[in-house]
């Protein structure tokens, strides 16, 4: 459906959290609108609606973006994560179980632009700095906990995923060399 002048509604298709999904989205709705309320994704907040306190951070392409700033057209045929789509099979991401341990949600209201921002860091270095965390969350606002627990639950689920990812790599490299048959007979 392409429909052209004021009131009109267009169908666009991406991918979100891995599915796809058909949305129609009139001209000046928001990336977040249509997850909010298109596709009931109510996890992402909208703080402030101008592009400054990160509440509404998601993935689009694997970066962070406030959609509270992207227009819907703008996520034709690209892929969107959203807070919701960390757990997996009923299981907690590391970074929401390092945030819980390290009480690094208060409120709450921060937390899922929080978590996709320390995602898109995570996937680029599972040996950040406090630099880089820093950087990373520069543009998600906190008003109740004061980032030290937040930057300590970064820190410790990136110590988690690099010894996971390790341990991955070592189970998976000794089935290779199983398979390999190389041996003397």
């Amino acid at each position: 459906m392409r429909e052209v002048g004021p009131g009109a509604r267009t169908t666009i298709s991406f991918r979100v959290n891995g599915e796809a999904v058909e949305v129609e989205v009139a001209g000046d709705d928001r990336l977040i609108d249509v997850l909010r309320e298109g596709l009931r994704l109510t996890g992402t907040k909208e703080g402030c609606g101008i592009g400054e306190c990160g509440a509404c951070t998601v993935l689009l392409d694997g970066k962070p973006v406030n959609s509270c700033l992207v227009p819907a057209l703008q996520v034709e045929g690209r892929e969107v994560e959203t807070v919701e789509g960390l757990a997996k099979d009923g299981r907690v991401h590391p970074l929401q179980e390092a945030f819980i341990e390290h009480t690094a949600v208060q409120c709450g209201f921060c937390t899922p632009g929080m978590l996709m921002s320390a995602l898109a860091l995570l996937r680029e270095t599972l040996d950040p700095t406090k630099e880089d965390i820093a950087r990373a969350i520069s543009g998600n606002l906190c008003r109740c906990t004061g980032y030290h627990q937040i930057m300590s639950a970064i820190e410790d689920a990136a110590r988690k995923m690099k010894a996971a990812e390790a341990k991955t790599s070592k189970a998976s490299g000794a089935s290779e060399a199983s398979k390999g048959g190389g041996g003397e007979c």
